[in-house]
């Protein structure tokens, strides 16, 4: 058993030293913007708002940290996402159960999931070019489904949309002096839930010590007896899975659906992955740092929006600015890491 000063005394994995990093600087951006611009960084319901609207980015964030960690790329989850929203409100309109609308869900990114692993794993085909084919497919059938915006009509699908977790002591005294308690999507249950089985899984599971294996060194994998071609299929099977879980998050938090739902949700999911701590050469990589990559990616652009630059093509070039710091930050941290260790 060891002590707490030689547990303190171990060097931090490369996985922990760039979380700790993200998580670092999302607290000092916070806190400046809480200096700062004050306004609503004050209130616990701003960090509420963040989680609120993005819990379906960080369900699927999650899916494609698990892809990007074996070394791979998924660029169909904002497709597949967008499929399952407009297929799940179309069935709830014609009179559907919500119940089967979750499990429809969920059934459409598994079979994306499959189809992409298969492909990848088994036939060896560049993972790059399945999920382009996959995202283009899903957006596809998105707009023959229906070029017309939809809106959910479903009324039990209403009331759940329409429940919220209240808390009152973490509100806040509006002007006219009532208290607006704050507020959490159930969204944001789920975002939670997937947050953390994917994290034990990654942390604990024999299959997330595979995910790291073949995305540190293929080959080592082999040696180890670890199953390459099944560990990487099933990664691409939750990427499809939480994506089919993002969508169904997703209506729950629009309630409305149209041809360029959750576009660039993709793109947001890698920034976010790789702002975490994620490496795109693969074997380096946290889903608690993907979530904090995306409260980092969310409150640059908040603050770039109550700076009074609210033109969209500043949050772009900002989002862009972040992006490429953090791919600069990765690689210098990690090459004086490893000249330190080649040194020792």
């Amino acid at each position: 058993m060891k002590t707490r000063k030689e547990f303190l005394r171990e060097p931090l994995t490369d996985t922990q030293l760039l979380m700790t990093i993200t998580i670092s600087i999302f607290v000092a951006m916070y806190a400046v913007a809480m200096g700062a611009l004050q306004g609503g960084f004050l209130h616990a319901q701003q960090v509420f708002d963040m989680l609120n609207d993005n819990a379906s980015l960080i369900i699927v964030s999650c899916g494609l940290t698990i892809v990007m960690i074996t070394g791979g790329i998924d660029i169909s989850v904002g497709g597949v996402t967008s499929l399952v929203v407009m297929a799940c409100i179309l069935y709830l309109n014609h009179g559907g159960n919500v119940f089967v609308a979750a499990l429809l869900a969920l059934g459409i990114g598994l079979a994306f999931g499959l189809v992409h692993g298969f492909l990848i794993s088994y036939l060896e085909i560049q993972p790059f070019i399945v999920t382009l084919a996959g995202m283009f497919f899903a957006r596809g059938m998105t707009t023959i489904l229906s070029v017309n915006p939809q809106k959910v009509e479903h009324e039990g699908f209403a009331n759940l949309r329409s429940t919220q977790i209240e808390i009152p002591w973490l509100g806040y005294t509006a002007k006219n002096g009532n208290i607006v308690p704050a507020r959490i999507e159930l969204g944001v249950l789920v975002a939670v839930f997937c947050l953390i089985v994917v994290f034990l899984i990654l942390k604990f599971h024999r299959l997330g010590r595979g995910f790291y294996a073949i995305g540190g060194n293929q080959t080592s994998a082999l040696m180890l007896g670890i199953n390459v071609k099944r560990t990487r299929f099933l990664a691409y099977v939750f990427s499809g899975l939480l994506s089919g879980v993002s969508g169904f998050v997703l209506m729950m938090h629009t309630g409305a659906a149209n041809a360029t739902n959750a576009a660039g949700m993709e793109m947001n999911a890698i920034a976010a992955s790789i702002i975490g701590g994620t490496l795109l050469t693969g074997g380096v990589g946290n889903v608690i740092g993907t979530f904090f990559g995306v409260l980092t990616l969310t409150t640059i652009k908040k603050i770039v929006v109550s700076s009074g630059l609210n033109q969209p093509w500043w949050q772009s070039i900002t989002t862009g600015g972040m992006l490429c710091f953090f791919i600069l930050l990765q690689s210098v941290v990690l090459s004086r890491r490893n000249k330190k260790k080649k040194a020792t």
